[in-house]
């Protein structure tokens, strides 16, 4: 996990949370994931 921490810049308690279903994931940190992450793109469309 020490380089999704680098990564998207997150701390590890967060990261653990999210996991555990203690909190919910902030929409940047999504973005994060999806596009720094795992190198997809993500379309976010409302409306």
């Amino acid at each position: 996990m020490p380089k999704a921490e680098q990564t998207i810049g997150a701390k590890k308690s967060y990261i653990s949370r999210i996991e555990n279903g203690h909190t919910d994931i902030q929409l940047s940190t999504l973005y994060k994931l999806i596009e720094l992450g795992l190198g997809l793109k993500l379309n976010l469309s409302i409306g």
